[in-house]
């Protein structure tokens, strides 16, 4: 079953079983926290939360070079983590959706937890 397809109350019904374990969730979601294990791209989706922005902001924002941070775009834009759309002349980034928002802020919750 493809991973797209899945609504949270099938993935719930896959957890009863080994079916979970035996599927391709493991890896997507191994894809996911693979991609958010860089520092500078969690600098990167810290700066998106509060606003879109393109990437000039962005760089000054975490202090990388333009070229470095559109890197790191592509990277988090290929694991549907970041979204573009196109203003004008610039491209402005911004979360792809609250999930992702809700997944680093139950990382910073952990975070502030254990210092």
């Amino acid at each position: 079953m493809p991973v797209e397809k899945l609504r949270l109350e099938e993935l719930f019904q896959l957890q009863s079983g080994q079916q979970l374990i035996q599927s391709e969730i493991p890896i997507f979601l191994a894809e996911i926290f693979r991609v958010l294990g860089d520092s500078t791209r969690i600098k990167i989706i810290l700066a998106l939360l509060s606003e879109e922005k393109c990437v000039y902001h962005l760089a000054d924002a975490v202090g990388m070079s333009q070229s470095a941070v559109s890197h790191q775009l592509r990277v988090l834009k290929s694991a549907r983590l970041v979204k573009a759309r196109r203003e004008g002349k610039n491209i402005v980034y911004s979360l792809d959706d609250g999930h992702i928002e809700g997944l680093v802020g139950q990382g910073l919750e952990h975070v502030a937890h254990n210092i």
